[in-house]
């Protein structure tokens, strides 16, 4: 019982993540798969290229929240698991001491979910903005600091993937210098490496020179 109802956590997690905001959106707004379009990725900057500002703002927001959700849902969902005398837990094991290591596994769940949806053949986005709600919701500080630089860097350079991915380094950095539990800090280096990973085509784009900025015309390579 005990590993069917955390594995319960987990898919509720991955299949919040898997929403996928941008395609739906897409679907709605003008009929089209954004995946076909731009990046074909199902993200906050993909959208903005293809469907403009304020459905890109909106795919944003949910993405975030999808991330918080997921967490918040695994924070309350394994307390109430451990206090249930009917689960046993695994052998010489302390059911409430496994709660942060579930809480880790569900965030990484929830980016997987948005990176690599069921709904969409196992695509989807690249996990940055879900990934800051998680780290909104385990960690607020980590969750502002990665926001900060996200956004400072975005002003200055205009580049949405390079912001993203000084972000990640950020979270980790920040994550490692306050004080948090072990699984909240190998869950935000994971998921860090996880967003960086996301963006590798982009940093081929940066290395050559030709990653396109904030603003720049639609174009099938952005």
């Amino acid at each position: 019982m005990f590993w069917i109802a955390s594995a319960i956590g987990l898919l509720t997690a991955y299949l919040l993540g898997s929403i996928p905001t941008g395609y739906l959106l897409g679907k709605f707004l003008r009929n089209i798969d954004i995946r076909e379009h731009g990046s074909k990725s199902t993200g906050a900057t993909n959208a903005l290229r293809i469907l403009g500002k304020g459905p890109a703002l909106f795919v944003l927001i949910v993405d975030v929240l999808k991330g918080a959700a997921a967490v918040l849902f695994a924070l309350w969902y394994y307390p109430w698991l451990a206090n249930k005398p009917h689960l046993t837990p695994p052998a010489n094991s302390d059911l409430h001491s496994l709660v942060p290591w579930l809480v880790c596994f569900s965030g990484l769940a929830v980016l997987v979910g948005h990176g690599c949806s069921i709904w969409l053949k196992f695509t989807g986005g690249k996990s940055a903005a879900t990934g800051l709600g998680v780290l909104f919701a385990i960690s607020p500080l980590v969750g502002i600091g990665a926001a900060i630089v996200w956004a400072g860097t975005l002003a200055i350079f205009r580049v949405v993937s390079f912001s993203s991915i000084l972000a990640a380094v950020a979270a980790i950095a920040l994550v490692l210098s306050f004080d948090h539990p072990l699984p909240y800090r190998l869950l935000v280096i994971a998921g860090g490496l996880y967003v960086i990973i996301r963006h590798r085509a982009n940093v081929r784009r940066l290395i050559a020179g030709v990653e396109p900025r904030l603003g720049q015309a639609n174009s099938e390579r952005t």
